[in-house]
């Protein structure tokens, strides 16, 4: 069986983490899907999504980590061809992936015990985002 369904975002801009953990837990629980994989992808090329442990410390650490590795207060060819000033956001996305898929068992998510289904915001804007979940299974 397959069932594809869509998540709503609101988002501010660069640096942003979604935890998308719980909704996406829902729509597997509510799919009639009992064990699988569910994949989550992000059309576009400014977002990116990952797993993390969603707390404070590292709500400021990730953003900070992509700034030292991908600084958005440089040029980028991206920028002089474009001048949109997201060169950045596209190269921080990329480096991440728009998808993941996660396993589950019994209609639960196979996640950790501090491990979350988190969405990056990237872009240099506000953004309305529509993820994609895809859940496969019996």
């Amino acid at each position: 069986m397959i069932v594809t369904k869509t998540i709503k975002l609101t988002t501010g801009g660069p640096g942003e983490m979604h935890d998308i953990t719980a909704a996406v837990a829902e729509l597997v629980r509510h799919s009639g899907v009992t064990s699988g994989t569910v994949t989550v992808f992000v059309p576009g090329s400014t977002g990116g999504l990952t797993t993390i442990e969603y707390e404070p410390g590292l709500k400021v650490d990730f953003p900070e980590l992509m700034e030292k590795l991908v600084p958005s207060n440089r040029d980028y060819q991206h920028d002089l061809t474009w001048h949109d000033g997201n060169g950045f956001s596209h190269l921080r996305a990329s480096m991440i992936g728009p998808d993941i898929t996660i396993p589950f068992v019994g209609g639960k998510l196979t996640l950790g015990t501090w491990q979350q289904i988190v969405f990056l915001e990237f872009d240099n804007k506000a953004r309305q985002r529509e993820l994609v979940i895809q859940i496969i299974g019996d």
